[in-house]
């Protein structure tokens, strides 16, 4: 059955993907459009996003980042492929927003293959992802993870703009017009892998569950409480 809960994660990742997009769009477009302000922009958009939808979706507004999840066994396939689509809507969405801001339509700007892109982007990713797994991992509270998150991915974007746009997200690459496979999607997909994997095998508590959608500390202590209370009314009618 398709109820509020599944239907509030996709609008979440829908918007946050749109809105994350923009804000990129917005500056690099700009007469700002230097690699600091792009990813400060981005960091704070994301951090936002972060803090606002996380616990309706998980906030991943990155196929590269659900793809990795997948790998890592921490959603399902058909969860990961609802994710990606849906996405991959909200970053074209946001094309479509701009260009209708600006009333006119945009250039490509992706180029073509280059291995050097294709490294800056899996290298930028990896510290973005690798960055956000820690949050998850170590259960931070809401406003911890969006911070550490948002500051990850301002410090891939700044790696990765030595040698590329500095994108590390194939939805964003869609909507700013800078699809090539071999670089900003492919590029991205590889460095998110690495990142959530290596932080999940040598630097994550083996004992701490991974989850996508971290559970806030009220909830988590609600939860553990209830299996007590449920105890306590059996021996009282005992």
């Amino acid at each position: 059955m398709f109820g509020r809960q599944k239907a509030a994660a996709l609008v979440a990742e829908f918007i946050g993907t749109g809105i994350l997009t923009l804000m990129i769009l917005s500056i690099q477009r700009s007469t700002i459009g230097v690699p600091f302000f792009v990813a400060a922009g981005a960091a704070l958009a994301l951090a936002v996003m972060t803090y606002v939808l996380r616990d309706s979706s998980g906030a991943h507004f990155n196929p590269a980042l659900t793809i990795a999840l997948w790998t890592a066994r921490k959603i399902s396939t058909i969860t990961g492929a609802v994710y990606i689509v849906v996405q991959l809507l909200g970053a074209w969405a946001a094309y479509g927003v701009y260009t209708y801001f600006v009333n006119t339509h945009l250039s490509s700007v992706g180029g073509h293959f280059t291995a050097r892109i294709l490294v800056a982007e899996a290298v930028g990713t990896a510290v973005f992802s690798f960055g956000m797994a820690s949050t998850v991992y170590r259960r931070l509270s809401v406003e911890s993870s969006a911070a550490f998150t948002g500051v990850s991915y301002m410090i891939g974007i700044m790696l990765a703009s030595s040698a590329a746009i500095g994108l590390l997200n194939p939805a964003v690459a869609l909507g700013v017009r800078a699809w090539v496979w071999g670089t900003y999607v492919l590029g991205p997909v590889i460095g998110a892998i690495i990142g959530v994997n290596l932080y999940g095998l040598l630097f994550a508590e083996p004992d701490k569950a991974f989850s996508s959608t971290p559970v806030s500390a009220g909830l988590a202590a609600a939860l553990k409480q209830q299996p007590a209370k449920a105890k306590k009314t059996k021996r009282a009618k005992k």
